[in-house]
């Protein structure tokens, strides 16, 4: 540990933003990063607790203390390393993973935690400028080929793992860029996308192959992965999303985060309207926009609905308000209850809880307004409160209300792997074999939609995997 008092010495410092009426004028990130210096203070709060709980709210098994006590040392090379010893892409986990190693924290229990995510992120980015990031290409290969279906975080870190290991990987990818929810689901604002090209550049000078725009199921045979390729492994997600099931949910001003979200970041990519947008231009311009769901994908479509000109923006969530702060004594190290305020809400927006939407109301096929009513829990009862009808304007209602699983039309339609109850693809989280013999799944297909840092573990875990398969014995990490 590099300094015994440190947590006694300095307060928690958080990155800042620029000024919130500057950056909603683009889709550029806007975190300003603390200097050198004051992320050595920072790393220097680690307190070498003896049991670092943070281990217990990273799935991806970063060493924290490890490397933070390195960057006290000032030896960011050899804290990339052990960073990168756990994590394939720690400048994506840096930027958008919500951090539940900070709520494990032991310090977090009596103080502020230690600021984990942002000193991840500033190692990762040092590494890149100071060229410390190449490709590491295997010495020797295997002969084995592996086809990996889907290119989000658990595609990817499944291909990188193989490719190491010796075999010849090939990526299929659906989308015409590679990146799945990182590319189409993270506004730019958040994760900005050369830095998703520059992984890949990497990827393909250490033998991975990516083909786009190369649907499984549907350009692509599945049978012919099966019959041309080693193992294949099943990685595309979690991708149905939850519907509105209201009267007007069916107009056409009512439509999913996701084609809101994937639009714009098209249009920021350079692709024209038409490609963008092929079931239509969907803008926020001048429109007073409500967005229904309370989490990350809702807060983006908050942070790009400002940026696009809204006239107003209200998120709505079916569950009560969170409490400002947790009980600790209760929840730590878990993932605590409490409310949360990301930097799109910080940007302007009304936010409403225990709020069910029960009708959409329009004109001559115009949405116009969002007809509510208010709710009570009492448990996991809700009721509505007599009374407490309300309707909000609205001319573009936005449905961020979650994922339920893999979609089964094309790939798993052709696939044949069962499924579990919850409509995921089923495998075990040892060998992440499926019931269809050299076929694995990992990521949100196998587990249902969650955290990034989830995905890159499950990619790299099913590489090992699929690696003793195919060779009967591994050294990639568990």
């Amino acid at each position: 540990m590099g300094k015994e008092t440190g947590f006694l010495e300095y307060d928690r410092q958080d990155v800042t933003y620029d000024d919130a009426a500057e950056r909603v004028t683009h889709y550029k990130e806007f975190t300003v990063p603390l200097p050198q210096s004051k992320l050595q203070q920072q790393a220097a709060r680690c307190m070498n607790c003896g049991i670092p709980f943070c281990h217990t709210g990273c799935p991806v098994n970063n060493i924290i203390p490890d490397w933070n006590h390195l960057v006290y040392e000032d030896d960011w090379k050899r804290a990339l390393t052990v960073l990168h010893s756990t994590n394939n892409f720690p400048e994506f986990t840096g930027r958008i993973c919500p951090a539940p190693c900070e709520a494990a924290c032991t310090l977090n229990i009596v103080d502020a935690p230690v600021t984990i995510k942002s000193i991840e992120c500033a190692i990762v980015d040092r590494g890149w400028r100071e060229g410390w990031i190449e490709p590491e290409v295997p010495e020797k290969r295997t002969g084995k080929s592996v086809a990996v279906v889907g290119s989000g975080p658990a595609g990817l870190a499944c291909a990188q793992q193989l490719a190491r290991a010796g075999h010849a990987v090939t990526v299929f990818e659906k989308n015409d860029r590679i990146g799945g929810l990182l590319r189409y689901g993270i506004p730019d604002f958040k994760l900005e996308k050369h830095l998703i090209n520059r992984r890949a550049v990497q990827m393909e000078a250490e033998g991975v192959q990516f083909r786009t725009s190369s649907e499984v199921g549907v350009e692509v045979s599945f049978q012919a992965l099966k019959d041309n390729f080693d193992a294949v492994v099943l990685a595309g997600g979690a991708e149905e999303a939850r519907r509105l099931e209201i009267p007007g949910a069916e107009l056409p001003g009512v439509r999913l985060a996701m084609e809101f979200l994937t639009q714009q970041n098209k249009r920021n990519a350079g692709d024209d309207e038409v490609r963008a947008a092929p079931r239509g231009t969907l803008s926020a311009k001048d429109k007073h926009v409500v967005v229904i769901g309370g989490g990350d994908t809702g807060s983006d479509c908050v942070g790009t609905s400002n940026r696009q000109g809204a006239k107003s923006v209200t998120q709505l969530e079916i569950m009560p308000k969170p409490p400002e702060r947790e009980d600790k004594a209760t929840t730590w190290p878990d993932w605590p209850l409490k409310l949360r305020t990301s930097s799109s809400h910080l940007e302007g927006v009304d936010r409403d809880w225990a709020v069910l939407a029960k009708q959409v109301a329009s004109e001559n096929g115009r949405v116009t307004g969002l007809e509510c009513v208010r709710v009570e829990w009492e448990g996991r009862d809700m009721k509505e409160i007599a009374g407490s009808e309300f309707t909000l304007p609205a001319d573009l209602v936005l449905l961020a209300m979650g994922f339920t699983g893999p979609k089964r039309r094309g790939l798993l339609d052709r696939a044949g792997v069962a499924l579990d109850q919850r409509g995921n693809v089923s495998a075990d989280t040892d060998r992440y074999a499926t019931s269809e013999p050299g076929v694995f799944a990992c990521g949100d297909m196998r587990r249902g939609q969650s955290l990034v840092v989830w995905a890159i573990r499950e990619g790299r875990q099913a590489a090992r995997a699929v690696d003793e398969g195919l060779m009967g014995a591994t050294n990639l990490p568990r």
